[in-house]
């Protein structure tokens, strides 16, 4: 990678200086100009299991939520008020934790009970204009084949229609958190080893256009718990690590060089560390069938992560 690629990082990157998440924003205040016109934003991480990344995705939850008006917050993959947690946001009624113990396993996290303790405590400094669990319409259950491609394509199509139908119902600005494999704006992306099929974030570009917009959360090296070295040469992480910064975010639309702009374009690998990882085979969990262009809009990256920390442990 060329010296002039880390050195466009560098010179356009905007540091973030806290991962408390009720720090003041000012680090984000970048962001404002950059999300003005979004209707869904997707907060996209590479890794469920960091805790860096869960708390970027917060202080940026907060920070669309306080400043840019966003009043809706899609959980991937559950259902917020079947674990009665836009009851709890909205009443008070119920704990949190005990909540989140019926809810898919990478939500049952410290993190995202201070997310919704969070949520619970705006909306009683703001009882007028609360914050919200995105909902989803009453329908029959997926009836899928056991092939795997038919079956992810399937749950990707109804991912970003129950996000389509809430903003249709509600009006709201959505905040979208979830996986990098579900919410880049990607046509034919390949999660590894072989599954290859149009995703929910592509879905949603087509329906909002450029009021879709990915932050992808992503990271160089560290423990979930597990050991995660260095990444390959051709990972796109290594370059954004190899830039001498700690933590930060980047426009990946903003103006660049040709060697950059080449970088950006040029068919690209990610990580992507989901429940099972080998690290001995790391090079092997990574998604590919995108650019980075295509793939987000923003990257926020942390160098050195470290695992999130479970409910009751």
């Amino acid at each position: 990678m060329t010296e002039t690629v880390r050195q466009w990082i560098r010179q356009h990157a905007h540091p973030l200086t806290t991962l408390a998440p009720h720090d003041p924003l000012a680090d984000l205040a970048a962001l404002r100009d950059l999300t003005r016109d979004a209707t869904v934003v997707a907060l996209a991480s590479s890794a469920r299991q960091a805790h860096e990344l869960s708390a970027i995705a917060h202080r940026m939850l907060r920070f669309l939520v306080e400043e840019m008006g966003f009043r809706s917050i899609a959980l991937e993959g559950d259902s917020a008020a079947r674990l009665n947690l836009d009851e709890y946001v909205r009443t008070g009624g119920g704990d949190p934790q005990a909540l989140l113990a019926g809810a898919r396993s990478f939500w049952q996290t410290e993190e995202i009970v201070e997310v919704i303790r969070w949520m619970r405590a705006y909306n009683e400094r703001h009882p007028d204009d609360p914050v919200r669990f995105a909902g989803a319409p009453d329908r029959a259950p997926l009836k899928l084949s056991n092939l795997p491609e038919m079956v992810g394509d399937a749950i990707e199509q109804r991912l970003a229609e129950d996000t389509i139908w809430w903003h249709e119902h509600t009006g709201d600005k959505i905040v979208y958190w979830g996986g990098l494999a579900h919410m880049v704006n990607s046509a034919t992306r390949t999660v590894s080893p072989s599954f290859t099929h149009r995703n929910a974030g592509s879905y949603l570009r087509e329906r909002f256009g450029s009021g879709y917009l990915c932050i992808g959360l992503t990271f160089h090296h560290g423990s979930l718990p597990f050991h995660v070295p260095a990444p390959p040469p051709d990972f796109a992480e290594t370059p954004l690590g190899d830039a001498g910064l700690d933590s930060f975010f980047l426009d990946l639309r903003a103006q660049s060089p040709a060697p950059v702009r080449a970088w950006l374009n040029t068919p690209a690998r990610t990580r992507l560390i989901g429940p099972v990882y080998d690290p001995g085979n790391d090079a092997a969990h990574h998604l590919t069938g995108g650019s980075l262009a295509d793939w987000m809009d923003i990257v926020a990256h942390h160098r050195q992560v470290t695992p999130v920390r479970l409910i009751g442990h």
